[in-house]
Protein backbone atom coordinates (compact mmCIF):
# COMPACT_ATOMS: atom_id res chain seq x y z
CA UNK A 1 0.00 0.00 0.00
CA UNK A 2 1.49 3.27 -1.14
CA UNK A 3 1.52 6.06 1.41
CA UNK A 4 2.70 9.63 1.00
CA UNK A 5 2.71 11.71 4.15
CA UNK A 6 3.36 15.44 4.00
CA UNK A 7 4.55 17.52 6.91
CA UNK A 8 6.02 20.92 7.63
CA UNK A 9 3.12 23.19 6.86
CA UNK A 10 2.03 26.01 9.12
CA UNK A 11 1.31 29.69 9.56
CA UNK A 12 4.10 32.03 8.52
CA UNK A 13 4.59 35.69 7.71
CA UNK A 14 5.18 37.26 4.33
CA UNK A 15 8.82 36.81 3.34
CA UNK A 16 9.37 33.81 5.59
CA UNK A 17 10.66 30.41 4.56
CA UNK A 18 9.24 26.96 5.13
CA UNK A 19 10.30 23.45 4.20
CA UNK A 20 7.75 20.79 3.40
CA UNK A 21 8.60 17.10 3.56
CA UNK A 22 6.88 14.10 2.05
CA UNK A 23 7.73 10.65 3.36
CA UNK A 24 6.91 7.79 1.01
CA UNK A 25 6.36 4.14 1.76
CA UNK A 26 5.00 1.10 -0.05
CA UNK A 27 6.78 1.87 -3.32
CA UNK A 28 10.26 1.77 -4.80
CA UNK A 29 10.69 5.47 -4.25
CA UNK A 30 13.78 5.93 -6.40
CA UNK A 31 11.88 4.85 -9.52
CA UNK A 32 9.09 7.44 -9.21
CA UNK A 33 9.25 11.00 -10.45
CA UNK A 34 7.74 13.14 -7.72
CA UNK A 35 5.75 16.32 -7.75
CA UNK A 36 4.28 18.97 -5.49
CA UNK A 37 0.91 20.53 -6.17
CA UNK A 38 -1.18 23.02 -4.25
CA UNK A 39 -4.81 23.93 -3.95
CA UNK A 40 -6.08 27.23 -2.62
CA UNK A 41 -9.66 27.57 -1.36
CA UNK A 42 -12.08 27.71 -4.26
CA UNK A 43 -9.39 27.02 -6.84
CA UNK A 44 -8.19 24.08 -8.89
CA UNK A 45 -5.22 22.04 -7.77
CA UNK A 46 -2.17 23.36 -9.58
CA UNK A 47 1.34 22.22 -10.33
CA UNK A 48 4.13 23.64 -8.19
CA UNK A 49 7.28 21.60 -8.82
CA UNK A 50 8.52 18.22 -9.98
CA UNK A 51 11.71 16.21 -9.92
CA UNK A 52 13.01 13.26 -11.91
CA UNK A 53 13.85 9.93 -10.31
CA UNK A 54 17.46 10.72 -9.46
CA UNK A 55 16.86 14.42 -8.97
CA UNK A 56 18.96 15.39 -11.94
CA UNK A 57 16.18 17.51 -13.42
CA UNK A 58 13.60 19.72 -11.77
CA UNK A 59 10.78 21.93 -12.98
CA UNK A 60 8.70 24.70 -11.47
CA UNK A 61 5.58 26.69 -12.02
CA UNK A 62 6.31 30.22 -13.14
CA UNK A 63 4.75 31.60 -9.98
CA UNK A 64 7.28 29.87 -7.72
CA UNK A 65 10.39 29.69 -9.87
CA UNK A 66 13.34 31.24 -8.09
CA UNK A 67 11.63 31.01 -4.70
CA UNK A 68 10.90 27.30 -4.28
CA UNK A 69 13.29 24.36 -4.57
CA UNK A 70 12.31 20.72 -4.88
CA UNK A 71 14.76 18.01 -3.85
CA UNK A 72 14.70 14.36 -2.91
CA UNK A 73 16.56 11.91 -0.72
CA UNK A 74 16.18 8.47 -2.25
CA UNK A 75 17.99 6.81 0.64
CA UNK A 76 15.29 8.04 2.99
CA UNK A 77 12.31 7.92 0.61
CA UNK A 78 11.60 11.60 1.07
CA UNK A 79 10.92 14.54 -1.21
CA UNK A 80 11.18 18.13 -0.03
CA UNK A 81 9.88 21.51 -1.05
CA UNK A 82 11.93 24.41 0.26
CA UNK A 83 9.86 27.57 0.04
CA UNK A 84 11.31 31.02 0.52
CA UNK A 85 10.13 34.60 0.17
CA UNK A 86 6.61 33.40 0.79
CA UNK A 87 3.69 35.51 -0.38
CA UNK A 88 0.02 35.55 0.63
CA UNK A 89 -0.83 33.96 -2.72
CA UNK A 90 1.20 30.91 -1.71
CA UNK A 91 -1.47 30.10 0.87
CA UNK A 92 -2.87 26.68 -0.01
CA UNK A 93 -2.95 23.02 0.86
CA UNK A 94 0.20 21.42 -0.52
CA UNK A 95 0.21 17.88 -1.82
CA UNK A 96 3.03 15.60 -2.86
CA UNK A 97 2.42 13.05 -5.56
CA UNK A 98 4.16 10.11 -7.19
CA UNK A 99 4.09 9.52 -10.93
CA UNK A 100 3.94 5.82 -11.77
CA UNK A 101 4.95 6.20 -15.41
CA UNK A 102 8.37 4.95 -16.46
CA UNK A 103 10.10 7.91 -18.06
CA UNK A 104 13.61 6.94 -17.20
CA UNK A 105 15.48 9.75 -15.52
CA UNK A 106 14.90 12.40 -18.14
CA UNK A 107 11.36 13.49 -17.62
CA UNK A 108 8.86 14.75 -15.10
CA UNK A 109 5.27 15.73 -15.63
CA UNK A 110 3.50 18.90 -14.62
CA UNK A 111 0.12 17.38 -15.35
CA UNK A 112 -2.03 16.40 -12.40
CA UNK A 113 -3.46 13.42 -14.26
CA UNK A 114 0.01 11.89 -14.63
CA UNK A 115 0.30 11.28 -10.90
CA UNK A 116 -1.04 8.02 -9.53
CA UNK A 117 -0.49 8.45 -5.81
CA UNK A 118 -1.21 11.44 -3.58
CA UNK A 119 -0.65 12.46 -0.01
CA UNK A 120 -3.30 13.95 2.25
CA UNK A 121 -1.88 17.45 2.09
CA UNK A 122 -0.36 19.95 4.49
CA UNK A 123 -1.68 23.45 4.95
CA UNK A 124 0.45 26.52 4.40
CA UNK A 125 -0.88 29.93 5.38
CA UNK A 126 1.09 33.06 4.63
CA UNK A 127 -0.10 36.02 6.64
CA UNK A 128 0.46 39.63 5.73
Amino acid sequence: QVQLVESGGGLVQVGDSLRLSCAASGLTFSTYPMGWFRQAPGKEREFVAAITTSGIRTGYAVSVKGRFTISRDNANNTVYLQMSTLKPEDTADYYCAADAANYGDNYYSSMRRSYAFWGQGTQVTVSS
